[in-house]
């Protein structure tokens, strides 16, 4: 593996590092430990917690594989794993087509609210094991980290061959589905900088398909980014063409996480060319065609939709971490935006601040393959 600069790119726009390192410890303090109307993360019991979606007041895979990422990142063992055994003890499905995958969407109390996954919680969960496994070591039952990760891709690789449940990946072309069952995908689950990492840590029967999803994942990201704009879809076809059914066609929610994607598969594994142009794309469509940082629902195109995005403040941090591959005239002026912009209130925090401590990680040089 090729040596990582992980540079502070605060540092670049005048800001000391004791000031960057004291409003990340603020950052996670409001997440994990803030007051009742700014914190995330809420302790279970002596031993468990979660992370709940404010806006729609659920516990999401997507949430606390995303908060156990954010804990092994900032060496907070003691949180992962009250994560992760809530997890397991709540989430986690013990029989049926769906065994051995996770709930995506559980009550904080524990009652499972659907009885099927959603894959972007699963590569979570298994990237964020690994690196638990190589910063702190094995331990027992659950907190095995790297043979439960192991066991979540085994599951995601291998479902169905028995002629019970869907595999998480399609087969055929090694691109992750939105859920197991359909014959579509989630532009904003193509992680190759995982899947490269899966090649090295996985069962070693799968590591040659984790290899291929890889370079799967960055062509069928070629197709789905406009080739003007670099906007993606919500959900696509295989081919890379938006899916509008149900409304999800358009860079809605789930499409802003593209563009952080693509910058940390750039850090970790490029530089890429295809990678640096589209989130120079990216970044000047909306400095070009957004004022007053009133951000929209778009087609894919640039098109506006008269609808006000729902997560402003995400539009905003993941178009800075886009700056991991950006080289354009805006790459500076995102990373200054979004160090101006505080984490979100209310009730749809949750999805924002989510994906402003990944930004805030990543550009300080703390988003690291451990």
């Amino acid at each position: 593996m090729r040596r990582i600069d992980y540079t502070n790119y605060f540092k670049s726009i005048g800001c000391s590092e004791e000031e960057i390192d004291n409003k990340l410890e603020s950052i996670y303090h409001t997440f994990f430990y803030g007051s009742e109307d700014e914190r995330i993360y809420h302790e279970f019991s002596e031993d468990m917690a979660y992370v709940v979606d404010t806006g729609n007041d659920d516990v999401r895979t997507e949430g606390m594989s995303y908060a156990m990422m954010m804990c092994v990142q900032k060496d907070m063992k003691k949180e992962f794993d009250c994560l992760w055994k809530w997890t397991k003890t709540y989430m986690w499905i013990s029989d049926g087509p769906n065994k051995g995958y996770f709930a995506w969407s559980v009550d904080p109390n524990g009652t499972k609210n659907s009885m099927g996954p959603a894959p972007d919680g699963e590569e979570y969960f298994a990237m964020a094991l690994f690196f638990a496994s190589h910063r702190w070591g094995e331990g027992d039952g659950i907190f095995a980290y790297a043979k439960e990760a192991r066991a979540i891709l085994h599951e995601c690789v291998h479902k169905g061959e028995d002629g019970i449940g869907d595999p998480m990946w399609e087969s055929n072309n090694k691109l992750i589905k939105f859920v197991p069952s359909v014959d579509f995908t989630d532009p904003s689950y193509h992680l190759p900088h995982f899947y490269e990492l899966f090649a090295l840590w996985a069962d070693e029967e799968d590591r040659d398909f984790w290899k291929e999803a890889a370079q799967a994942s960055r062509s069928f990201l070629k197709k789905a980014c406009h080739e003007t704009t670099g906007l993606a879809a919500e959900y696509s076809y295989y081919d890379g063409s938006p899916r509008y059914d149900e409304g999800h066609g358009f860079y809605y929610s789930d499409a802003y996480r593209v563009v952080a994607n693509i910058g940390l598969d750039y850090l970790w594994f490029g530089p890429n060319d295809w990678e640096e142009k589209c989130a120079d794309k990216i970044q000047t469509f909306f400095s070009e065609n957004v004022e007053n940082d009133e951000y929209k629902v778009y087609r894919i195109d640039g098109k506006v939709i008269d609808e006000l995005a729902l997560h402003p403040v995400a539009i905003i941090a993941t178009n800075a971490m886009g700056s991991l591959a950006a080289k354009g005239q805006y790459s500076r002026v995102w990373i200054e935006k979004f160090w101006n912009t505080p984490l979100r209130k209310g009730s749809r925090r949750y999805y924002d601040n989510c994906l402003y401590i990944f930004a805030f990680l990543a550009l300080s040089g703390k988003y690291r393959i451990w």
